[in-house]
């Protein structure tokens, strides 16, 4: 089965390509002055395919995170996903990315992902061994340090991790330690694949927001 995944919600983008879960390409994506990671997928993708000698239709499944992240990272993966997917009647899959984030910590203990979500929020989910004990919700960043325990793997982003620190919380940042999003993204597409019972049609697959994003409305026109 081969299966390709890329991820452009965090700070870089992420492309993995794989076949009956061995790793074939692996590649992560920088911004640049010029332009904003994402901007790099299309071409990215193609190059991966060209040379490793496979089309899009020879994918059997595809993976994709859903958020919640970048507001643009998010429309720019799923768009590029689902117009894939629909046109190769390829399997899709969708991921939050505070599951991938989950799979960072490699213990037994509950896992507590969190992220910045700006406007004194964070993104916060819980996990054991994989399975979600708290679904990816949006709370008050005060609230945080009260809903970890002293038992618990926290992994955060540098933003609250700063925040984690300053209240003697022991945290993990993805941010800090070059940790390869995109490999853990396609561990848990095919677990999803090989697992669960599902169509994974690409019409299911839509952005996890979980709060609005943030627009500026355009002044009003003055009369003349």
């Amino acid at each position: 089965m081969k299966s390709l995944v890329f991820d452009t919600c965090f700070n870089k983008t992420y492309i993995v390509l794989s076949e009956n879960n061995k790793i074939i390409e692996n590649v992560v994506i920088e911004s640049n002055e010029q332009n904003y990671h994402s901007a790099y997928l299309i071409p990215r993708l193609r190059d991966i395919l060209i040379k490793n000698n496979i089309l899009i239709k020879d994918i059997d499944v595809m993976g994709i995170d859903i958020g919640p992240g970048s507001f643009t990272g998010i429309r720019a993966g799923i768009t590029i996903a689902r117009v894939l997917a629909q046109q190769f009647n390829t399997k899709l899959v969708g991921v939050p990315s505070l599951e991938i984030l989950s799979k960072l910590n490699q213990g037994d203990n509950n896992t507590v992902v969190t992220t910045d979500a700006r406007k004194n929020k964070v993104y916060f989910a819980k996990y054991k061994n994989g399975l979600e004990i708290v679904k990816p919700c949006l709370i008050d960043k005060d609230e945080l340090v009260s809903k970890i325990s002293s038992d618990e793997y926290v992994i955060t982003d540098r933003s609250i991790s700063a925040y984690l620190n300053e209240n003697s919380v022991l945290n993990y940042c993805y941010e800090d330690n070059d940790s390869n999003i995109g490999i853990y993204l396609s561990e848990i597409t095919n677990e999803y694949i090989n697992n669960k019972s599902d169509d994974y049609n690409w019409a299911k697959v839509k952005p996890l927001y979980i709060q609005k994003p943030s627009i500026t409305l355009p002044k009003a026109v003055k009369s003349v």
